[in-house]
């Protein structure tokens, strides 16, 4: 039975604005389809055409915010999570607290004077590209960590789950969690999470998976990830097995567990200097809504079985269940109830 508050996510809380677009809008904005991106100067004006021109849903997301409220759906057990982050003082960030509360994660927002961050999610066919304008997520302190009543949900947490986007805005909270974990004995997860976290935030990311007992990802990161440490091979079996066999970081104990998921292909599982390959629910191609969330929601779905201690198996047929949940659904989005067995 999982405890109130044993699952603990920090990350940047976006408000996705969905629409279906076309490859033209694709080609004006310069975006590539699977992939996520921090906005430029240049795709400022991407989230007014979106809102002018298509039909748009707001919808509460931010990749770990996503996960964690996946894994808190899926247990069904009131403030068994709980998830920190930074949001403006706007409607926008009203709308989140509300979608957070409603969705039974325990949330201590940190608020900043810059508007709610927001992330243009662009659909094609079913596939998405992420714009994330980071705004007031962009201004997490540490020192709001710190505090005291914040503080005390990571020491009451046995699980951390921290994606690689949080690099990007406070590598000192990230490492101060993951210390925790090490010091406690207690399970920390990251994810790989973009191509150009794998590219640019090397260094940080380098000294945060050390102390990962497990870290997830596609396999267009998993490549981007072997390509920037000169590894010199496109396998992702291969990948997979060289992530989990990086060295800990010093006073971590514990193996590493990869888990690479290849869309409709096997899930890629390393652990133990060994690789396994398991199925994923494939889905008609017709009933495809979007794909965006389908890796928070893996993750979701897999953690909620982690945090009751059930086998890698188990839990990644959770987090297939989950993301086939999401996909036919508008956005990172499920129903009231799972119905996983």
């Amino acid at each position: 039975m999982a405890q109130e508050g044993i699952l603990y996510g920090m990350g940047n809380p976006l408000l996705d604005i969905s629409a279906v677009v076309d490859h033209e809008f694709l080609g004006k904005y310069d975006l590539k389809l699977n992939n996520a991106i921090l906005a430029e100067e240049k795709h400022l004006l991407l989230y007014d055409e979106l809102v002018s021109n298509y039909n748009v849903e707001y919808i509460a997301g931010g990749a770990t915010q996503n996960s964690i409220r996946v894994a808190q759906w899926m247990l069904q057990i009131p403030g068994a999570t709980s998830y920190i982050g930074s949001i403006g003082k706007d409607k926008f960030a009203e709308e989140m607290k509300k979608n957070a509360t409603k969705a039974g994660v325990k949330v201590h927002y940190y608020e900043d004077d810059a508007p709610t961050g927001t992330c243009g999610v662009c659909v094609v066919g079913g596939e998405r590209s992420l714009v994330a304008n980071l705004s007031a997520a962009n201004c997490y302190k540490v020192d709001h960590l710190k505090k005291p009543e914040n503080w005390a949900l990571v020491e009451k947490a046995k699980y951390y789950y921290i994606a690689g986007f949080f690099l990007t805005v406070s590598p000192e909270s990230v490492l101060l969690v993951a210390e925790h974990a090490a010091a406690n004995n207690k399970i920390f997860s990251t994810n790989l999470s973009a191509p150009f976290i794998c590219e640019f935030f090397k260094d940080v990311q380098d000294k945060v998976i050390p102390y990962a007992n497990y870290v997830f990802g596609n396999e267009t990161e998993a490549r981007t990830f072997s390509k920037v440490h000169g590894w010199e091979t496109d396998n992702v079996e291969e990948i997979a097995l060289k992530i989990s066999q990086i060295p800990n970081a010093a006073g971590k104990t514990g193996k590493r567990i990869a888990v690479i998921t290849q869309g409709g292909d096997p899930v890629v599982v390393a652990e133990d200097g060994k690789v396994k390959l398991l199925p994923v629910i494939l889905l008609p191609k017709e009933k495809l809504v979007d794909t965006n969330g389908a890796g928070d929601a893996f993750v979701g779905g897999f953690l909620s079985q982690l945090v009751l201690e059930k086998p890698t198996e188990e839990c990644v047929r959770a987090g297939c269940y989950a993301a086939n949940v999401i996909i036919q659904r508008s956005g990172c989005t499920y129903p009231d109830k799972p119905d996983f067995y």
